[in-house]
């Protein structure tokens, strides 16, 4: 019997009853990542009261988790290599159960920031690992339907999100939109390694790119925290942005050159050399810059501005991306017609 790193295509593909368990275990565990990027942004005003800061303060609890998420986010690849995909997202479901219950009990803004990070950083992988693993799995002939299946609960999560946030900030109070994590955790985390432990990727002992993690760390903490306060800080007019901005630019192109010549790079930038894949991702930044910054803005003006209560600025929220679970099982069909055709 082949290992787990030896195995063929076709011998790690799960059928039946089987399958559709494994495949709603890693969507779960995806929709649950893309839930909290959303599902704090309407608790924003409770979480300034409860602790004592203001909004514009208390919206550093967004921007630490991003920052973090932005961070582990391209060092994925590396990690799935160094360790096994599997391992790799049964420890960042169990990381990022953790860090919601500490959220949730956080007893200062500081801590709750913390908190934050460390929930970015378990919940980063969760997203690429799950959607490799229902690639893994699934069989050719199944695979544009479980990504269907995947790619819905991608969008479902900002439709769910600022809703499930305001009612929960409104029936109770703001540490429930962390404490919502923990039943969902306990059983994607022992389902998904019941039924994929057998399925591990090949792994790579390679060795870490101390110098370009660094620099990665660097220019996308610094890019995120000059954008997050440039429009609090009336932009290059204050010297906090100029520097951010500096060190960002500086950082950023020092880890160019250091990933492109680097023999053992932490990121492969030279994929960027294929076209095709180049504008898929731009276009991809583009769509999810302006969808993500969209759940963002909206609620806390909504609730600050308008006098919205959360449940209701969730509710405006939520509809923005309904059309779009509606769609993601018809791409997917469409996208297998269209292989097929061609």
């Amino acid at each position: 019997m082949p290992s787990p790193n030896t195995a063929s295509p076709n011998s790690v593909a799960l059928h039946g009853a089987t399958l559709v368990l494994a495949v709603i275990v890693l969507s779960s565990a995806n929709f649950m990542a893309v839930l909290d990027i959303n599902i704090v942004n309407v608790a924003i005003p409770y979480i300034a009261g409860g602790l004592a800061v203001s909004p514009d303060e208390a919206t550093w609890a967004i921007t630490s988790y991003a920052v973090a998420e932005a961070i582990v986010v391209p060092l994925t690849g590396w990690l799935t290599t160094r360790f096994g995909t599997v391992r790799v997202f049964v420890v960042g479901v169990i990381g990022f159960g953790v860090a919601s219950l500490l959220c949730g009990v956080a007893t200062s803004f500081p801590m709750l920031l913390i908190c934050r990070v460390a929930q970015g950083l378990m919940g980063a992988p969760l997203i690429p690992a799950s959607q490799t693993l229902v690639l893994r799995i699934s069989p050719p002939e199944k695979q544009n339907a479980t990504m269907g299946l995947w790619s819905m609960t991608t969008i479902a999560g900002p439709v769910a999100g600022p809703y499930l946030g305001g009612v929960l900030n409104d029936a109770a109070n703001w540490r429930w939109v962390f404490y919502l994590n923990l039943p969902l955790v306990a059983i994607c985390a022992v389902l998904a390694w019941r039924t994929m432990r057998s399925k591990e990727t090949p792994t790579l002992r390679a060795a870490i790119d101390y110098v370009g993690l660094g620099l990665l760390v660097v220019w996308v903490a610094a890019l995120q925290v000059m954008l997050d306060n440039g429009e609090k800080r009336d932009w290059f007019q204050s010297d906090f942005i100029v520097t951010a901005a500096v060190l960002a630019t500086v950082a950023f192109i020092a880890f160019i050159g250091w990933e492109l010549t680097d023999g053992n790079p932490i990121v492969n930038l030279k994929i960027f050399r294929n076209r095709t894949f180049t504008v898929a991702v731009i276009a991809l930044f583009v769509t999810c810059g302006g969808f993500v910054a969209i759940g963002v803005i909206i609620p806390l003006w909504l609730q600050t501005n308008l006098d919205y209560s959360a449940t209701a600025a969730g509710e405006i929220v939520a509809m923005t991306a309904v059309l779009g679970v509606v769609a993601a099982p018809i791409a997917g069909n469409s996208c297998r017609k269209w292989i097929s055709a061609c």
